[in-house]
């Protein structure tokens, strides 16, 4: 038996959808360790698509337990809003089937209008960001002035925490020439939906350790991507919370002895969603080509992505960063048809060749990629379920990835149908 983490690879929307979905129809319970309600996936069971943007995956398969950790900020209005678009697909959430941890930090209206004034700004750094209030949540966190979940219980403590958050939201609002929020509106936003959120509260960290002595196989899902990280990623252009596989534990309550198996989802190319570097990024017909024949578009904004070659740089960097056991190949198929594939494998940095991506923003925007050439492959890796069906260009692909990234292969998936996979290595079974 064997707890997994699952995190990005790379920039996000490496298809970690279907891969968790796969994962948590044998976990007993799936946790979400980071992020918000910014990034979502897609989920199909029996032929129906579920999206999901802040629940657990867990959540839409019977008999499992889904947890939100106190590492994800969490919007209380964004939650109920998604449990009542479940409810009308047919699943019904429950305490039975979702917890949330206590000290949750929550996000409110004035960290998305505080998001969105930024973004909107002329002024400084656009990030783009997806104006959901995650970076400001995530600020008053480690700002020591959130409002946590644990918070909407007490009502005669609450109007101080609200006093306290203000004296700083307020002034920033002043020098942004804004109207300052009244304590009472931001007293009625929390009041308003504490009684639909407060049933799901729970001691988090004691409920993963009684889970996780009982033998329960424990699924930990991340959100975004490692090369978003705030402290590992392209800063400043990345989320406000930790990625990283580590960060499962320190998101969850789970001691680090805890987590068995990293399992890295990875795009058999390489997208990327708003600002920041992106050096192996293709302004051409076969960038048109892969975002087309990808379906390249964000789940929860729309946003269309920026395509390019895979960059294996990157990626053994993450495998580094990450802690990573093996790797889900996923997306195989929009490769297909191709007739030659390039693989950055270095970078030139003022005329010097580099094997990593440096961490100053001068220098990632200077990078230069260095190819390898392969040839493509006519036929079709669609639908392929055993190594024997996939072309042997593309299985030269595949392992050729493996030895530059140093992590091996423990699923390939050739298409969004989740019995499109073929499996190496069973992470639950490390």
């Amino acid at each position: 038996m064997a707890n997994v983490v699952v995190v990005g690879s790379q920039w996000g929307d490496e298809g970690k959808g279907k891969i968790v979905d796969w994962l948590s129809e044998q976990a007993d319970v799936v946790v979400r360790f980071q992020g918000g309600h910014n990034a979502g996936h897609t989920l199909v069971i029996d032929g129906v698509s579920y999206k999901l943007s802040l629940l657990p995956s867990g959540c839409v398969r019977e008999g499992k337990l889904g947890v939100i950790g106190n590492g994800v900020v969490l919007d209380p209005h964004a939650l109920v809003a998604e449990i009542g678009r479940l409810a009308e697909q047919g699943v019904t959430i429950t305490p039975d089937n979702l917890r949330i941890a206590e000290n949750v930090p929550l996000i409110l209206s004035l960290h998305r209008e505080l998001d969105a004034l930024r973004e909107s700004s002329n002024e400084g750094t656009r990030i783009g960001t997806t104006k959901r209030g995650i970076g400001p949540a995530y600020e008053d966190k480690v700002g020591r002035r959130a409002i946590r979940l644990m918070d909407l219980a007490n009502t005669e403590t609450l109007r101080d925490k609200i006093a306290r958050l203000l004296t700083h939201h307020n002034a920033l609002l002043r020098g942004f020439g804004k109207d300052e929020i009244k304590p009472e509106a931001l007293y009625e936003e929390l009041t308003s939906v504490a009684d639909k959120v407060l049933p799901f509260m729970d001691i988090v960290w004691r409920l993963l350790d009684e889970k996780r002595k009982e033998g329960k196989r424990i699924l930990f899902e991340g959100a975004q991507g490692a090369l978003l990280d705030i402290d590992h990623g392209t800063y400043p252009f990345v989320t406000s919370s930790n990625t990283v596989a580590g960060a499962a534990s320190a998101g969850s309550g789970i001691g680090p002895g805890g987590l068995d198996y990293v399992l890295g989802i990875t795009k058999a190319y390489t997208t990327r969603v708003g600002e920041g570097p992106f050096p192996t990024e293709l302004n051409d017909e076969i960038g048109q080509f892969l975002g087309e024949k990808g379906r390249e578009f964000g789940v929860v904004t729309g946003r269309k992505r920026r395509c390019g070659w895979f960059d294996a740089v990157l990626v053994k960097q993450t495998v580094r960063t990450c802690g990573i056991n093996g790797i889900a190949l996923t997306k195989l198929d929009v490769l297909d048809g191709l007739k030659e594939i390039k693989i950055c494998v270095g970078y030139k940095l003022d005329g010097k060749e580099i094997d990593y991506l440096p961490a100053s923003q001068g220098a990632q925007a200077r990078v230069e990629p260095i190819y390898e050439t392969l040839d493509g492959w006519e036929e079709t890796t669609a639908g392929a379920r055993s190594w024997a069906e996939l072309p042997a260009q593309a299985v030269k692909y595949v392992r050729h990835v493996e030895e530059l990234i140093g992590a091996p292969v423990a699923l390939l998936s050739t298409s969004p149908e989740r019995d499109d996979t073929i499996l190496v290595q069973n992470p639950f079974q490390d």
